[in-house]
């Protein structure tokens, strides 16, 4: 099982992650790339920050579905904005969605950095994320397929 956790004789977290997570011996670490607020035909879900860290958020889930996954394997996620203006829709997003993955709080690592761009200048949001898996699960289907069919090879 995944272990979120905040010791004592440190400050408690300022908003929704844990200072802590460890991952057990049976899971495998995949890394989640940066992903933008893009619907599944590339286009853009919004201009505003909520809508596109919404976006993301539910390509996250989408993408953990694929590997028989969820929220709860996430153990890390680093969410980049461009520019303190977009710090409040991108944390209106994300309150909303941990409502929702993690009512009983139990937050991933988290960090936020204020970044001057991103790749181009309509996207204000970028988050990337690590996950747990267990080994099992990676050896199942996914979507479908054999995880090794379903994988293009790079």
């Amino acid at each position: 099982m995944i272990r979120r956790w905040n010791p004592p004789g440190v400050a408690a977290p300022l908003s929704q992650y844990s200072h802590l997570v460890s991952v057990p011996s049976d899971h495998e670490l995949v890394l989640i790339s940066g992903q933008f607020g893009l619907l599944p035909d590339g286009t853009l879900a919004g201009v505003d920050a909520e809508t596109q860290s919404l976006q993301i958020f539910l390509n996250i889930e989408t993408l953990l579905a694929s590997m028989g996954a969820g929220p709860d394997n996430l153990v890390r996620l680093f969410t980049m904005v461009t520019g303190t203006e977009h710090l409040e829709g991108s944390r209106r997003a994300r309150h909303q969605v941990f409502a929702r993955w993690y009512p009983d709080g139990g937050y991933p690592a988290h960090s936020i950095a204020v970044l001057d761009a991103l790749t181009t200048p309509e996207l204000n949001v970028q988050i990337d994320g690590v996950a747990a898996i267990p080994a099992r699960i990676l050896t199942e289907q996914a979507d479908g397929l054999p995880l090794t069919e379903a994988m293009e090879i790079v």
